[in-house]
């Protein structure tokens, strides 16, 4: 064969095999890939729905179940940490823990965003499947320009897989009175989460390590943005796992820890539906409505609690609603063995306290085992002592009745019996009065002076409830607990004092908070010192503190040196020009120099207050056993904006503690601390 007859071979074959690359091409072009659903939630807000996506661990518990799920079978399938359920079936989702309004739920896979939208919408489900269905058409045959209409007769377009549209139509009225169809702007179509710029998180820990409940203040809002408490606790819940992935990274790897839970509790509303608000409908004056229907709803709180009657309303919605939540987290979490803490924001820390401060202490037990050591061996004298008492009381034929029961001093109480019998009744008035709780009779003078009252003196006459648990740590943020000791009339706090079943307390208050008061100064009345600093998240001081505190320092220093120098041409002016005198002035000068010199020698460019500072760290302040013999008061750093007017930012620092990295990290550091877990790197 010769070379001419080859060419063309060669040439055929050359052609033949672009051409079979063109197929595999357009067959790798043409396959279609299903698409990846994920799940989302509506949420009303306004009378305007706004589509939420859930985490991705809970998209695909969803997406599982949903496979598994038979035709008419209903799952209950638990999300968001398992605050909430969703009823699959019903494509529901339900609070678990508090009352909400019920959300809509959605598998979806196409979404649809017009010019006014700001997120993208997804289109319904049984819609997203004729869509997924032509797009798979038009994938597989290379048929693109197809034209789909919506159950509202709205055209969709698909053009090409990168470009899909959506169609409005505009209704527009003739002079006839009919009407007419035009096209508007059309929306953009997308398949797909993966195409539409949404923030998905990965999902939240399944293991709880803490509960905390958390009790808010005086009226329905929270904060600025006038939200609930449910949104305002989401948002520290939230907080609380970026702290953890930033500064407990170490145990998150080792899977040490899970996470912190955060359960609010509401008590406004239950106050609120008693009755009252139609009672000071009736007597409040038609005048600028809103602000006094804004005091009824708020300020009138405080009222109510110092009120016997709604006092009671208050302390049992608190306990039951805390008691009711901590049984349900149990049913719903029967592995958990962790610690319940419990946190409170103004008005709802000084409810803690009052509830805390009236625990009885289950503590009897162990001391009952002591009791009933030394019990073995002094019977025989405290049966002697019952004999000796009932003789002198002319009981003395009920003598073999105690011996049947085994009837003791200890049992009876009899301490105060013999103070009776001895005739000290007058002591024993005086001992009962000091220590009477704060419904008894007595003195209230008498109490007031005492040096160290009772805590719960003053406190509203009210039956407060008992807990079913212990608390580990109490969190008091933006509290008025101090002040309304002081006013009850307790000047001071016992430092061997501590609250009955919970043995942690921590005061966190922002330095421009308005309701926020000390707790320290009244444990410790005589020293004057700082409350403890609470260090920045990202470590180090704020820059604008650092920079105040080396400005002050530097004007020490400055306002130093001048008085020194001041005071050295002050005595070389004035100094006598006979020998004698001059010798002897000179001698002295010499002398006050030496000693001035000495005292400048110690730390000479160190202002008195970095040097009391000094002296303070260097003898820790012993603050009671109110915090089992830690600080209490932690003072949060304020913002740079913040320092140029206090008093512009005074009701930003009562509400700023639910976005706050350095209170959330706080809370974290004290409960993990108890389960010996540090940060991985502690702050400064």
């Amino acid at each position: 064969m010769s070379a001419v007859e080859q060419q063309p071979a060669d040439a055929s074959l050359s052609s033949n095999s672009s051409s079979s690359f063109e197929v595999v091409e357009a067959d790798a072009a043409n396959k279609y890939e299903a698409v990846v659903p994920h799940w989302f939630y509506c949420k009303v807000t306004d009378s305007r729905e706004r589509w939420i996506p859930f985490s991705t661990q809970d998209s695909e518990k969803l997406e599982a179940a949903q496979k598994m799920r038979k035709d008419d079978e209903e799952l209950v399938v638990p999300i968001s940490g398992g605050r909430y359920d969703v009823h699959l079936k019903q494509r529901q989702c339900y609070a678990v823990y508090w009352e909400e309004e019920v959300s809509e739920v959605r598998r979806c896979t196409w979404f649809y965003k017009g010019e006014k939208d700001n997120k993208y919408v997804p289109y319904s489900e049984s819609f997203s499947e004729e869509l997924e269905e032509a797009y798979m058409i038009a994938v597989t045959l290379d048929e693109w320009k197809k034209k789909l209409e919506s159950p509202n007769r709205e055209i969709i377009i698909l053009h090409n897989p990168k470009l899909m549209v959506h169609y409005h139509p505009v209704t527009v009225s003739d002079d006839w009175g009919s009407s007419s169809a035009e096209q508007g702007r059309p929306r953009t179509v997308k398949r797909g989460v993966e195409n539409i710029s949404v923030d998905i998180h990965s999902g939240e820990p399944e293991q709880i390590d803490h509960l905390v409940f958390v009790v808010h203040g005086i009226g329905p809002a929270c904060d600025i943005r006038f939200r609930s408490i449910i949104q305002c606790v989401n948002d520290f819940r939230a907080v609380s796992l970026s702290m953890l992935q930033a500064h407990f990274r170490k145990a998150q790897e080792q899977q040490q820890i899970g996470r912190v839970e955060f359960l609010p509790v509401n008590w406004h509303s239950r106050l609120h539906s008693t009755g009252v608000d139609v009672d000071l409908e009736r007597i409040t004056l038609p005048s600028i409505n809103r602000l006094r229907h804004f005091i009824n709803d708020t300020i009138l709180d405080v009222f109510f609690y110092n009120s016997a009657t709604y006092c009671q309303t208050i302390v049992d919605t608190v306990a039951s609603e805390m008691n009711r939540l901590y049984l349900l987290f149990l049913q719903r979490n029967p592995d958990y063995k962790g610690g319940v803490s419990i946190a409170g924001h103004s008005l709802g820390s000084l409810i803690l306290f009052d509830l805390l401060t009236n625990q009885k202490a289950s503590s009897e037990d162990e001391d009952g085992k002591e009791k009933s050591s030394q019990m073995g061996a002094s019977r025989g004298a405290d049966a002697s002592g019952v004999k000796e008492i009932l003789e002198k009381l002319e009981l003395s034929e009920y003598s073999t009745v105690f011996e049947k029961e085994k009837m003791d001093r200890q049992a009876l109480d009899t301490n105060h019996w013999a103070q009776t019998v001895a005739g000290n009744s007058e002591e024993h008035r005086t001992e009962s009065e000091s220590s009477a709780g704060p419904g008894s009779a007595g003195n209230p003078s008498s109490r007031r002076n005492c040096p160290y009252p009772d805590v719960s003196f003053g406190q509203v006459s009210a039956n407060y409830p008992q807990l079913i648990y212990k608390p580990a740590i109490f969190f008091a943020f933006g509290s008025p607990i101090g002040m309304f000791l002081t006013v009850r009339g307790v000047k001071r706090i016992d430092p061997s004092y501590s609250l009955p079943t919970c043995k942690g307390f921590f005061n966190i208050f922002h330095p421009f908070d308005p309701v926020a008061y000390r707790i320290e100064p009244m444990i410790v009345p005589d020293v004057e010192f700082e409350p403890m600093l609470l260090p920045h998240h990202k470590g180090r001081k704020r820059m604008h503190l650092e920079l105040k505190e080396g400005l002050t320092r530097m004007s020490m220093d400055l306002k130093n040196n001048l008085l020194g120098s001041l005071r050295v041409a002050w005595q070389s002016f004035t100094r006598a020009p006979l020998p004698a005198v001059e010798a002897a002035s000179t001698e002295s000068e010499a002398e006050s120099q030496n000693c001035s010199d000495g005292q400048t020698e110690v730390k000479p460019n160190e202002p008195p207050a970095a040097a009391a500072a000094a002296k303070e760290e260097a003898s820790p302040i012993n603050v009671g056993m109110l915090n089992g013999g830690h600080r209490i008061d932690y003072v949060l750093q304020e913002k740079p904006i913040e320092s140029f007017n206090e008093y512009l930012f005074a009701l930003q620092g009562h509400l700023c503690y639910w976005e706050s990295e350095d209170t959330v990290l706080l809370v974290l550091k004290e409960i993990y601390q108890t389960q010996g877990i540090m940060l991985d790197q502690p702050l400064q």
